[in-house]
């Protein structure tokens, strides 16, 4: 009995004198004191209660070392970063919402496309589709190229006020709930 209180009186002294290396150490690897008082708390309460396990006291700051680095672990692993997955964007590639809205573009700029007149139309679909030049249009279509490109000017006028209420998703989808 006396030699368990004498061990622990010594074991007691010599943790105090460890007390500031460790907290040195603790603020080394978490770089704020607060946290680091509490880092060398946790390490010294864990070290008197498992002090049976130190069987050489000479490897007493190596095994106190031992103990602070796992209590700095289990603080980081409570620590994990946490992501809020409502504020997450999610991009697809191929998913049935991008076949969608893609679809769904292509339909309204046929549709912007077909109600032109059918000599903008004409024009406008062999400059920006098959891109062919202005004197190319102009001699399939036999009129001047000053023709073309006025023809040209107002069905692109006209496409960009029809379009413009097309919204760009850019096929960013919300992710509302997950379980």
């Amino acid at each position: 009995m006396f030699s368990q209180y004498f061990r622990f009186n010594r074991l007691d002294q010599q943790l105090s004198e460890h007390r500031a290396k460790l907290h040195r150490m603790a603020v080394a690897w978490c770089g704020d004191s607060a946290l680091a008082d509490d880092l060398v708390q946790d390490t010294l309460a864990k070290a008197l209660e498992k002090q049976e396990q130190l069987k050489d006291e000479a490897r007493l700051g190596a095994w106190l070392y031992k103990i602070l680095h796992n209590c700095w672990m289990e603080h980081l692993r409570t620590q994990k970063p946490t992501l809020d997955i409502d504020d997450m964007e999610l991009t697809c590639t191929d998913c049935p919402e991008k076949h969608f809205a893609d679809d769904q573009l292509v339909t309204q700029v046929r549709t912007a496309v077909e109600s032109l007149p059918v000599s903008q139309c004409q024009v406008m679909t062999l400059v920006d589709l098959e891109g062919c030049s202005y004197e190319q249009v102009a001699a399939i279509l036999d009129i001047p190229v000053g023709t073309v490109m006025s023809r040209l000017s107002r069905a692109r006028e006209t496409m960009k006020k029809r379009l413009q209420g097309i919204r760009q998703t850019d096929n960013v989808h919300y992710l509302r709930r997950v379980k």
